[in-house]
């Protein structure tokens, strides 16, 4: 991959664009990652059963199972009107809008199976919305120069909204409770919405947007109760399958869950001999199902293997920090004002610092290197929380750790989104970036749902120096990816 020496400046509509779309995909993770497992543990639940929550972000990880759906079918209304990729972003805002506010009103957790089921639907919407605004994402920028401002813009409307939401909603909850917190996130993610409406995607359709957006309405209930409903049978049968298998919250599933989640990379890697010997017109290249992620395979060939590899070490240490950072502070006796103040303020500064520092060493520097720069930072970023773990409590203490971790994690994830970003092939933005994105995890969050475990056998700064181990490993691999060139899309 060359790497570019001029960044071309992006027109400013895209980058206000792509920070819109970052801050509205960065609202609701928080609420069912970090703030969940924050409310979970001050309502005293088990730190096990608050690690298995950190599975509900295993979904985005199988993005790419829908994620041809997106580059391939419109929204009914919301898509002949705006657009495909926007209309899936507007059906993901109402999604989200509506799976929050059922968060809210169930936030006692006196039902964890209810908790979990919403908690659930809030990942997927957020990720389907994702999906969407990364593949549009690559039609817009095909190029490294060009990715740099846009991937900044993007991460810092991401990052400032995991900040307003993980400092607004702890704020709210402790001013009031938790169903106000989880309302006014709701609310305010909602808010692009209107905003996505009040826009055309070319002149003269001012006579077909309202009967385009009542048909968009209407198409929006059917497909969100649908996926209500087939997220409870789900859900239902997995609840009953562990029951009768006489699974407790001290069983260990992680190694069964690994499996799983594997199989089909397995495959596809078993796979790759015959894979490389197709033809262009093949069934398997031209599927709406595996297509996409077969090209993958057959353009990079056996490198697939160590770049896959590569990105299932590179986000381990942010994953992991997400998911017992705020278990950590709870447990050093820090309120929740004094945590709000490390979300907001704090966080927000050094995370813009970080995603700015990044996006320009994925623009300027050679990938190699930015990739490290990146690995080590993270490391970092999870070995500061050892030192809070043995410092006495202090405002000092808990903004300096929270500070230092996110500036890390946003430096690390500007270059990764870039690289990943690189290696997909334009004829399928959505579905491949998915697929890479998803992959890269996937090991994490497996890992992350055994984080409870993990701290109850080697405590908050052993877990804290593994995670930050594991993500330094990642620097193992770069002498094996950095010049991996994939084969011409066309041949």
């Amino acid at each position: 991959m060359a790497d570019a020496t001029i960044a071309p400046k992006a027109p400013p509509g895209r980058l206000a664009l792509y920070l819109m779309l970052g801050f509205s995909a960065g609202l609701p993770f928080y609420m069912f990652n970090a703030v969940l497992t924050l409310r979970l543990a001050r309502h005293g639940i088990d730190i096990v059963l608050i690690g298995f929550f950190a599975w509900v972000a295993l979904l985005p990880t199988f993005k790419f199972v829908w994620a041809p759906l997106l580059d391939r079918f419109d929204v009914p209304g919301f898509g002949s009107f705006w657009g495909k990729r926007r209309g899936w972003i507007m059906l993901s805002q109402l999604g989200i809008f509506l799976s929050m506010a059922a968060m809210a009103f169930t936030s006692s957790d006196r039902s964890l199976p209810l908790t979990a089921l919403f908690a659930v639907l809030l990942a997927f919407w957020t990720t389907t919305l994702e999906v969407a605004a990364d593949g549009w994402r690559i039609e817009l920028a095909p190029t490294k120069a060009e990715q740099g401002p846009i991937v900044a813009a993007n991460l810092w409307g991401y990052r400032s909204a995991m900040v307003a939401a993980g400092s607004g909603a702890v704020f709210v909850a402790g001013q009031l409770d938790w169903t106000w917190a989880y309302l006014v996130i709701a609310f305010a993610a909602f808010l692009p919405f209107p905003i996505l409406v009040g826009t055309a995607r070319d002149a003269g359709h001012e006579g077909s947007r309202w009967a385009a957006l009542g048909t968009g309405l209407v198409a929006s209930a059917v497909i969100l109760l649908a996926s209500l409903a087939a997220t409870a049978a789900v859900g239902w049968a997995i609840l009953n399958v562990a029951a009768q298998a006489g699974m407790t919250s001290r069983t260990n599933v992680t190694p069964a869950v690994l499996a799983l989640a594997l199989l089909p990379f397995v495959g596809l890697a078993l796979a790759l001999p015959r894979i490389r010997r197709l033809g262009r017109e093949a069934p398997a290249r031209r599927s709406l199902a595996i297509g996409p992620y077969v090209d993958i395979f057959w353009r990079f060939g056996y490198a697939t293997l160590p770049v896959l590899a590569f990105v299932s070490f590179y986000r381990m240490g942010d994953v992991m920090t997400l998911t017992l950072s705020h278990p950590l502070w709870n447990a050093r006796g820090y309120s929740l004002n004094q945590i709000a103040m490390a979300d907001g303020a704090v966080a927000l500064l050094s995370s813009m610092v970080g995603v700015a520092i990044g996006g320009w060493m994925a623009a300027r520097w050679r990938m190699g290197a930015a990739l490290a720069g990146g690995a080590i930072a993270s490391a970092f970023g999870n070995w500061v929380f050892v030192w809070l773990w043995h410092a006495q409590p202090s405002n000092f203490v808990l903004y300096v750790a929270a500070g230092l971790d996110q500036f890390a994690h946003g430096l690390e994830g500007a270059v990764f989104v870039v690289y990943l970003s690189l290696l997909v092939n334009p004829r399928y933005p959505g579905a491949q970036y998915a697929f890479l994105s998803g992959f890269a995890f996937l090991l994490p969050r497996l890992l992350a749902g055994a984080a409870g475990s993990i701290q109850q056998q080697i405590g908050y700064d052993g877990f804290f120096w593994l995670s930050g181990g594991l993500s330094a490993a990642a620097i193992l691999f770069l002498p094996f990816i950095v010049n991996v060139k994939p084969r011409p899309a066309e041949a």
